[in-house]
């Protein structure tokens, strides 16, 4: 599997991941504030991770060029 093959997958699973948190807080079902915030937090989390995947790939393309 080459590397662009892996990083996909870590990318749909980031989404796929993202995807129930922001269900889970946008049906309510935090309990707390602070469970909400946490939440938050993870989906945060996970955006500059796919962030820093896509900004990867990019320098990778352009560096092949």
């Amino acid at each position: 599997m080459d590397g662009y093959k892996v990083l996909a997958v870590v990318v749909k699973e980031i989404h796929k991941i993202r995807d129930d948190r922001v269900a889970f807080v946008s049906d309510g079902r935090a309990v707390s504030h602070d469970e909400y915030r946490h939440i938050c937090g993870v989906i945060l989390g996970l955006n500059f991770a796919e962030n820093i995947i896509n900004d990867l790939v990019q320098k990778v393309e352009s560096d092949d060029e």
